[in-house]
């Protein structure tokens, strides 16, 4: 079935009537418990005693001041099958994070000598910096599964501390340490410049490394206060990186630009960015802080700046029908092939007006470039700014362009366009705007009855689905936003598999600066586990709507069926809510995505690590070394729990992890890896489909067609000498039965003699 082949499949919904009787009310699962717990509590809650509540050190803290402890600019990684499915999706829009505001990348393990394997251990934890070990393990086990949570931890790896023990710290945060737990003060040591290096960066409240005011308590009162107070509630948030995060990052790495990154313009600056007027148009693209049919302000600074705040604007009010201005972005180059052009439109025409995207791209059969058109953008005018998402799919050099076209019906205003970004990442599938905002916030009630419900959106895959936001909380966490994605009754329902198999939803509060690079939007992902059963009940989570579901009603009256929501009421803190631009022209947008992610149940790189050894002075022998196509077998492990607690309540630090151990020297040839094996430096050899590397030193080719003349050859040797083999003992038992006949004859002969 065509998906997208009949306009208005979404409308479909809304006249689609379940006949069904209705199901009790369906209830929520919250998967965070009501508690909004941060990583140090996790790690507390399972009883492991970090360093520093979740750093891994090999022995003695050490300084990871040199090149010795920075990893390469794409980092080689393992996903362990051990992980949970939506961590695994998430670990991967993490690394999509990094590419688009660093230039650190991440690429699947291919045999690198040193590694980051991630897994599901007890807790959530890293080393910090490259320990040049092989087998560097990172745990995201269960809860750690938060996208500022493995931002933290991968910063960890690469090299950085947590922000507090930094050496100025005392200038802008007091330590409460009669409030610490007993035994916990060391986590709040503080380190010179001899042991890290905060890169002349300033001190950062709201760095993604830095602990919370409540970290290690011994009640309820901070342990940490901050000397600027408008900061207390900011301290410790996970949504991603900060701005001095990515200052320092780029810093040590020495990042000049971002890799998936190509550009961002609110323009403030005259130049408007490098952007160009075309020749063959009737009218102009004119830069301007305020139309008076609309819009009054930019959408920047939304007019809160002095002398600042300026948009493009198309004037539809003029000229004649079919009048265009096309506006022309200065020339990028594509790295992936895939881009997302994101920008805010605001409306005052008519109608009739229209916004069309084209690219206008360069290859060596049309040096001049060749317009390609890509999206025409229509709708009745708004008294506000619209954000807008349009995927592109250019692999050649191109500009951006936008056209703007006078339509047939009377305009007072036009069209203009604001905070435009472009990066190589995928765009969001769905865009949930809510407006009045504020109005919400101040009226709702906590609990069901102040939850917002989303238009109906659809999968990729087909799947309907729908996203709650309980805009003052649950009547337990009022101060808090809870976001939750429900299935509900579609019209592909009878096509689909049921339960619903490994879709991932993600939910992500924009965050509304200019610039894509510095927006810290805060998001949420939930994952569809086919066999996730509802509590106590038999019936599975995720099956379909009008089967596990209750009814409910669109603001149009029409009937359908909502399955049980999974989300959490600690979505975020109505401080947090504030700290940011999450709020802009009195309006929130939640960027929706829904994606099938089966492809991540098995993960393991397609060649065995090396061989791996541990604290036990047990040896884990490699199984069969597959070839190139083939996965390691299922039972074949790489890595070993982090922790364990018993059932006395004592607990065991992290082990030291599996590790190969390479070779100082490597001798072998043709690619192969040297390890060692019971102290000996041993080659493991590459191999394909039909060849295969042999000998101490890899440095012999074998292949399918010389092993079948060789298994030829050695028939054909076999059958000649089991037939010489087979002559001779049939020549030599003819003669020995031979001369056994002639002794019996003789013998006979003897006592016949004798009888006489």
């Amino acid at each position: 079935m065509n998906l997208f082949s009949v306009p208005g499949l979404l409308t479909c919904l809304f006249f689609q009537v379940v006949w069904s009787l209705p199901a009790p009310e369906t209830t929520e699962i919250d998967i965070d418990g009501g508690i909004d717990q941060d990583i140090f509590d996790i790690n507390e809650a399972l009883g492991l005693d970090l360093f520093e509540g979740d750093i891994k050190l090999p022995g003695e803290r050490n300084s990871i001041i040199g090149d010795n402890y920075r990893w390469p600019h794409v980092v080689p990684y393992v996903l362990e099958d051990s992980l949970e499915m939506n961590a695994k999706g998430v670990i991967l829009k993490a690394f999509e994070q990094y590419r688009l505001k660093t230039c650190i990348d991440f690429k699947p393990w291919e045999g690198e000598k040193n590694y980051i394997s991630v897994f599901k251990g007890s807790g959530c934890w890293s080393s910090v910096g490259n320990m040049q070990m092989g087998l560097q393990q990172l745990s995201i086990g269960a809860s750690c599964d938060r996208i500022g949570t493995i931002q933290h931890e991968f910063l960890h790896a690469l090299g950085f501390w947590h922000e507090q023990s930094r050496s100025d710290r005392d200038d802008y945060v007091s330590i409460i340490w009669d409030r610490i737990q007993s035994g916990k003060g060391h986590n709040f040591n503080k380190y010179d410049d001899k042991k890290s290096d905060f890169l002349n960066v300033p001190y950062d409240y709201n760095s993604v490394m830095h602990y919370s005011k409540t970290a290690f308590r011994n009640g309820t009162e901070p342990t940490i206060i901050t000397n600027i107070p408008e900061f207390i509630d900011v301290i410790g948030q996970r949504m991603g990186f900060s701005e001095y995060d990515l200052q320092k990052l780029n810093r040590l790495y020495n990042c000049t630009s971002s890799l998936s990154f190509m550009d961002t313009c609110s323009f403030e600056l005259e130049n408007v960015c490098g952007m160009i007027q075309s020749s063959d148009d009737n009218s102009d693209w004119q830069r301007l802080s305020q139309v008076p049919a609309g819009p009054n302000t930019d959408h920047t600074n939304m007019g809160e700046c002095k002398d600042s705040g300026y948009f493009m604007h198309f004037d539809t009010s003029a000229g004649g029908e079919g009048s265009t201005a096309v506006l022309e972005s200065r020339i990028l180059y594509p790295k992936r092939g895939f881009q997302c052009l994101q920008f805010y439109l605001y409306n005052s025409g008519n109608e009739s007006d229209q916004l069309n995207v084209w690219v206008r791209e360069y290859t060596s059969a049309n040096p001049n470039g060749t317009l390609r058109f890509i999206k025409e953008i229509k709708g009745s005018p708004e008294t506000y700014w619209q954000l807008h998402h349009v995927s592109l799919n250019v692999t050649s050099k191109f500009r951006v362009v936008f056209q703007g076209v006078k339509g047939s019906g009377l305009s007072n205003g036009g069209l203009s366009i604001d905070d435009i970004n472009l990066s190589e990442t995928q765009c969001p599938h769905h865009v949930w705007h809510i407006r009045n905002f504020t109005q919400l916030l101040n009226t709702s009630p906590a609990g069901k009855g102040g939850a917002v419900y989303s238009p109906p959106f659809y999968s990729s895959e087909g799947y309907a689905f729908q996203v709650s936001l309980y805009v003052n909380g649950t009547i337990d966490s009022p101060f808090n936003l809870g976001i939750y994605l429900s299935l509900i009754s579609g019209a592909n329902d009878d096509q689909l598999k049921w339960p619903c198999p490994w879709q991932q939803g993600t939910m992500i509060l924009l965050d509304q600066h200019p610039d894509i690079r510095q927006q810290m939007s805060n998001q949420r992902s939930i994952t569809t586990d086919p066999l996730k059963l509802s509590g106590s009940s038999s019936n599975y989570i995720w099956d379909r709507p009008d089967k596990v579901g209750s009814e409910a009603t669109f603001p149009n009256g029409t009937k359908y069926m909502r399955g049980p929501g999974v989300g959490t009421s600690a979505f975020l803190t109505h401080e947090r809510l504030r700290s940011r631009n999450f709020i802009k022209e009195d309006g929130v947008y939640i960027l929706l995505t829904m994606e099938d992610i089966s492809h991540l149940l098995s993960t393991q790189p397609s060649i065995l690590p090396p061989l791996v050894t541990t604290t036990s002075a047990s040896t884990t022998k490699p199984g069969p070394r597959p070839t190139a196509t083939t996965k390691p077998p299922s039972g074949t492990k790489t890595t070993t729990t982090a922790s364990t607690t018993s059932t006395t309540g004592s607990t065991t630090q992290p082990g030291e992890p599996e590790v190969p151990a390479f070779c100082s020297d490597n001798p072998c040839e043709n690619d192969g890896v040297c390890v060692m094996v019971n102290r000996a430096p041993t080659c493991r050899c590459p191999a394909g489909d039909n060849w295969w590397y042999m000998g101490e030193k890899c440095e012999r080719k074998g292949s399918t067609q010389e092993n079948t003349v060789i298994a030829v050859s050695s028939t054909i040797t076999v059958f000649v000498v089991m037939l010489i083999v087979t002559i001779t003992t049939a020549v030599c038992l003819k003669k020995k039965y031979k001369q056994r006949k002639e002794n019996k004859e003789s013998v006979t002969l003897e006592e016949t003699k004798t009888s006489f």
